[in-house]
């Protein structure tokens, strides 16, 4: 997410986009492009295991007694909020690395270890939990949006449709899609925000702005549309990331036994 000198996906547009990868390519070759995608894959394993993984949990224990029928759409937002706080919070410092590693020019940083010990000499442990206030204001309603919008959907089409206790891949792609959008358009800013915080720690010597600060600073120069500035690239790849990774999480609790608490 977000918008800082040299991160493309800062731009406002497809075109912009375009240009921007260029831009990447030409800086770093085509593997730049995959620049930070490594402690990616790492933070997102867990981070998602966490996050379902509480989200069923939390879920378990609002609902109770058995007898009890499926939790309303608010208690699923409740439940998801909450279980995206928590996953976040454990992966946060990743999270920051990858944004480090993503921003970097080609060999600033030879691994991922060796950006943690980068940050940690020149910053200090807090560093790793730069933006970690709006990131975490932001995953509330992104994450309960999203748990509670696509188990809601997907419920709802099992109920029309009694004679499947399986809604297939498409119906759940369209329901990811339809959850992460919402999610979207409702924590992007803070995401925005948090990002720059994270990279704004990484230019040395530069001015370090408070959350609000930040919001102000990016409302005045740009007005309330730069709070969206990169949501068409971020879009583009959330969508299908998260879409794929509920395919992924219906099947793979079938395959495994694993009861869900509607």
């Amino acid at each position: 997410h977000g918008s800082t000198p040299g991160n493309p996906a800062g731009a406002l547009g497809v075109g912009n986009m375009i240009s921007g990868l260029r831009a990447m390519v030409k800086e770093g070759g085509f593997s730049s492009l995959w620049r930070g995608n490594g402690v990616n894959v790492l933070k997102i394993a867990p981070e998602t295991a966490i996050k379902f993984w509480a989200y069923e949990q939390i879920k378990r224990w609002m609902r109770g007694s058995k007898e009890r029928g499926p939790l309303r759409v608010h208690e699923r937002f409740v439940a998801g909020s909450l279980a995206g706080a928590t996953a976040q919070t454990a992966i946060y410092p990743m999270e920051v690395m990858k944004t480090r590693l993503t921003l970097g020019k080609t060999g600033q940083y030879s691994s991922v270890l060796d950006c943690a010990r980068q940050i940690l000499h020149r910053e200090g442990i807090m560093a790793f939990y730069k933006g970690y206030v709006p990131n975490i204001i932001g995953i509330i309603p992104y994450a309960g949006i999203d748990l509670a919008v696509y188990e809601t959907m997907k419920n709802a089409w099992l109920a029309r449709h009694t004679d499947s206790a399986d809604p297939g891949v498409l119906v759940l792609v369209g329901c990811g899609t339809m959850s992460s959008t919402c999610g979207q358009l409702a924590s992007y800013p803070l995401a925005l925000v948090r990002t720059r915080m994270q990279a704004q720690a990484s230019v040395k010597g530069g001015p370090q702005l408070s959350m609000l600060g930040l919001f102000q600073n990016i409302v005045t120069q740009e007005g309330v549309a730069g709070l969206y500035r990169g949501i068409a690239p971020n879009f583009l790849k959330v969508i299908p990331a998260v879409s794929i990774s509920y395919v992924v999480y219906e099947h793979m609790r079938k395959v495994l036994g694993v009861e869900g608490y509607r």
